[in-house]
């Protein structure tokens, strides 16, 4: 097992030249308003990588064979959120126009402002698929734009922004709420429709952006804001099935991943729904 790659992978399948898929970690929590900790989210989910099984059952694949590099951490922000956001956005750049398939793991959820930047730029007729448990709307927070609390608003300006599983907001975020596109999980746990509705809203073209706060915290404790009525994994891995056979998936983030000594089941989970998205996005046969 080589400790150096994401889930002990041979080198082989590590190199950036060989590899389709980047990832980036970005250890960041500068704007964490309760628990911090995310910044050791991304340490926390490639400890946990190692111990993935790499056959995934479902999809009778083993996706890493597709090549997977880990890139070095975006980690020089000199305590500016503006220096933060650029880095992010002109690395994520860099490697979208080297033709990868981006995915970066944070770290808070304002670290998707810059990436969604670069993926707007080079993606036409983009989407935002954001799962969470907040709205995430709020156009400045703590005297500052880029706080995790306004990570989806500069998006929700420029592109159709459909939100899964909020279940907590200030009343002033609902004035930024994309009419019809907001997806309360008190309204959908029990609609049988909800999915096929949330898909349609979305364009072809689709970075989804994955705050593990979506889970309930009964399945995901480690995050900094856990809300209790969360999402569960096999109805969230069945929708996340149905956006990559039905759209083209052109990255994605997993947020906010805040590791504790107790607690690694967390950890795992996200190194297990990464992985399980690549291999939705590279090995999913239409037909099973």
């Amino acid at each position: 097992m080589n400790k150096t790659t994401f889930a002990g992978i041979p080198q082989e399948y590590a190199t950036l030249e060989t590899s389709k898929i980047v990832i980036i970690p970005i250890p960041y929590d500068d704007t964490v308003t309760w628990k911090k900790g995310a910044q050791y989210g991304p340490n926390a989910f490639l400890k946990a990588s190692q111990y993935l099984e790499l056959y995934d059952i479902e999809t009778n694949s083993e996706v890493y064979k597709r090549g997977i590099f880990l890139a070095s951490p975006i980690n020089k922000f000199n305590n500016s959120p503006t220096k933060m956001i650029h880095n992010i956005y002109s690395i994520t750049k860099k490697y979208l126009l080297k033709n990868k398939f981006v995915t970066i793991i944070g770290g808070e959820h304002s670290i998707s402002i810059g990436s969604i930047r670069a993926f707007g730029e080079l993606f036409e007729n983009l989407s935002i698929l954001h799962m969470d448990a907040h709205a995430d709307l709020r156009p400045i927070y703590n005297n500052n734009p880029y706080n995790h609390a306004c990570s989806m608003y500069e998006a929700s300006k420029k592109y159709t922004l459909v939100q899964i599983g909020i279940r907590s907001m200030d009343i002033q975020e609902t004035k930024y709420v994309q009419k019809g596109n907001i997806f309360y999980n008190h309204d959908i746990y029990n609609n049988k429709t909800w999915m096929e509705q949330a898909i349609n809203k979305l364009s072809n073209n689709i970075f989804i952006s994955i705050d593990i706060d979506v889970f309930d915290p009964g399945i995901a404790p480690s995050t900094g804001t856990p809300e209790p009525g969360g999402m569960l994994w096999y109805n969230t891995l069945l929708f996340l099935k149905q956006v990559f056979t039905t759209k083209q998936v052109v990255g994605f983030d997993i947020v906010e991943l805040s590791p504790n000594n107790n607690e690694y089941s967390t950890d795992f989970l996200v190194a297990k729904l990464f992985y399980k998205l690549l291999s939705y996005k590279y090995e999913l046969k239409l037909d099973i």
